[in-house]
């Protein structure tokens, strides 16, 4: 179950009490934000339950709350959590009556109840709902897979997937045509979104829709190309009333993925075993190591023996490619041919699956054909590529992680290769050594230096040094020489002067970064 303000009212060890809003507890809480921003709007995304001690907030103009709690209700929070103690004895009366007005949830936090304990039991909850969502998946992607197996494998697949959804799915040929529906009544609705499949298939695939359902139905719809080529092969569709939630979703790819490889099996044997090679790709990612290992049979069996190391090839700047190269969309599939030519020569397992323009190459970490694939993709002109460490095939998703990661740095250094263990040596600072990320840091700290420029106080020292000593003002007045209380003068100017709180962790990181970046260009 989502977590709702209700839950966390009941939470005995937080002992919030209810001031306005009662009728809305029944929000769902999506996050948890601490801020003392009189409009801390601009920085939420909707959902959240903010907390603050209002040491910011003018408490006796009446006024000034209205529009602080209409700010907050019209960014989409949840409710307002309110701590006494520090700033205030009491909720100031003004703010209960206005969040009354706007029926925004309004909670009284205790003294004894710091925010993190309210951070924390947010988070966990969240976590908790998280792990449920792809327990479910992975159970629903077992119960798939057993009925792709079946005689009737499509039929199977296509009943255990609506009876999942609590709806309806039906399977569509490359021409638009229903070829299997579930339940059977089903087949005339999906019937009648003959046009919406016509749009979708001019679509390059993979490719998906939201649509509404048939006139008559209150469905909502959602379509899925099937196939690894430019064309889609077939369709899925799958009916609900409700929108899909994320276990329902995981459950939707995993038919996609199933319904894909059934589709493909009228292909070449090549192109079978490249399409058995993704699916067991999309196991190891799911982390399915054992289920992948029972359906590699012979063709694969011998991959799950040796630690594996998983690249990650992709179009780099489109500058570099030129008439004498191929075109980047292609220079993947290039990669994949040479590199699955070379295991068929060394007798090796090796997965070489095409995602879109991109290519990911997964093989034993000592194979002959794998250290081929990353020479050739180091030498492929216009590719840059990234490569995980060994790992064991539980870990497969941590080498995919890797791997994206290494990618974006060679992508964004222009390098043709990166390894996992180079993205960790050295500063982060050049992963933001572009001309946006300095653009911000000047932007953010323009309003100091005009300051320091025109009038006494060395505010971005200052700041600086507050910063580089985690807030400590004694030590950092040493360092400027100056007393504490000067100190504490200067880094009040610095939020007047932008706006900001440094009681907010963020505000303090944009500016310490902000700092180092601009050091960094000089």
């Amino acid at each position: 179950m989502p977590l709702t303000l209700a839950s966390l009212v009941q939470h005995s060890a937080l002992k919030l009490g209810v001031l306005a809003g009662e009728d809305r507890l029944d929000a769902v809480v999506r996050w948890v934000h601490t801020s003392e921003l009189d409009d801390p709007a601009p920085y939420l995304e909707g959902g959240e339950l903010l907390l603050t001690t209002g040491l910011k907030l003018d408490v006796e103009d009446a006024g000034f709350l209205r529009g602080y709690v209409r700010r907050l209700a019209a960014a989409g929070v949840v409710g307002l959590g309110f701590g006494v103690g520090v700033g205030h004895d009491e909720v100031p009366p003004a703010l209960v009556k206005a969040a009354a007005e706007a029926r925004l949830p309004l909670l009284e936090v205790p003294r004894a109840t710091p925010f993190i304990a309210i951070s924390k039991a947010v988070s966990a909850a969240v976590a908790a709902d998280q792990y449920k969502a792809v327990t479910a998946g992975f159970e629903a992607q077992r119960e798939l897979t057993r009925a792709a197996l079946a005689p009737d494998g499509t039929g199977a697949l296509l009943a255990r997937l609506a009876a999942h959804l609590d709806g309806w799915a039906a399977l569509y040929d490359a021409s638009g045509a229903v070829v299997a529906a579930a339940p059977d009544w089903a087949g005339r609705r999906a019937a009648r979104l003959a046009g919406e499949i016509d749009r979708l298939r001019d679509t390059p695939a993979p490719a998906s829709a939201a649509v509404a359902g048939p006139a008559g139905s209150e469905d909502r719809v959602e379509l899925q190309s099937l196939g690894t080529g430019r064309r889609p092969r077939g369709f899925l569709a799958v009916g609900t009333e409700e929108r899909l939630d994320t276990a329902a979703r995981y459950v939707v790819h995993s038919a996609v993925a199933l319904l894909t490889l059934s589709l493909e099996q009228s292909r070449t044997l090549q192109d079978a075993q490249g399409r058995l090679a993704a699916a067991l790709l999309r196991m190891l990612l799911a982390g399915e190591a054992a289920h992948a290992r029972s359906v590699a049979g012979r063709l694969y069996g011998t991959l799950f023996d040796h630690p594996l190391r998983l690249l990650i090839a992709a179009p780099g700047d489109a500058g570099t490619v030129s008439a004498a190269h191929p075109a980047a969309d292609d220079a993947t599939a290039l990669l994949a041919e040479r590199a699955e030519a070379a295991a068929v020569r060394a007798g090796e397992p090796l997965l070489a699956v095409r995602d879109g323009a991109r290519l990911i190459v997964l093989a034993a970490e000592d194979a002959h054909s794998f250290a081929t694939a990353v020479d050739l993709a180091e030498a492929q002109d216009g590719l840059s590529a990234g490569l995980s460490a060994p790992v064991p095939p539980e870990e497969v998703p941590e080498a995919h992680r890797q791997a994206e990661n290494a990618l974006a740095v060679a992508l964004r250094r222009g390098l043709s290769l990166v390894e996992h263990g180079e993205v960790g040596a050295g500063s982060v600072l050049p992963l933001l050594a572009d001309d946006a990320v300095r653009a911000f840091a000047e932007g953010l700290l323009r309003p100091l230096r005009e300051h320091d420029s025109t009038s006494r106080g060395d505010l971005v020292a200052s700041l600086a040094a507050w910063l580089s000593h985690h807030g400590q003002w004694d030590a950092a007045a040493a360092v400027l020489g100056v007393h504490r209380h000067t100190l504490r003068y200067r880094m009040r100017r610095v939020e007047e002067i932008l706006g900001r709180s440094l009681d907010d962790p963020d505000v303090r990181m944009e500016l310490w970064l902000a700092l180092k970046v601009l050091k960094e260009g000089e």
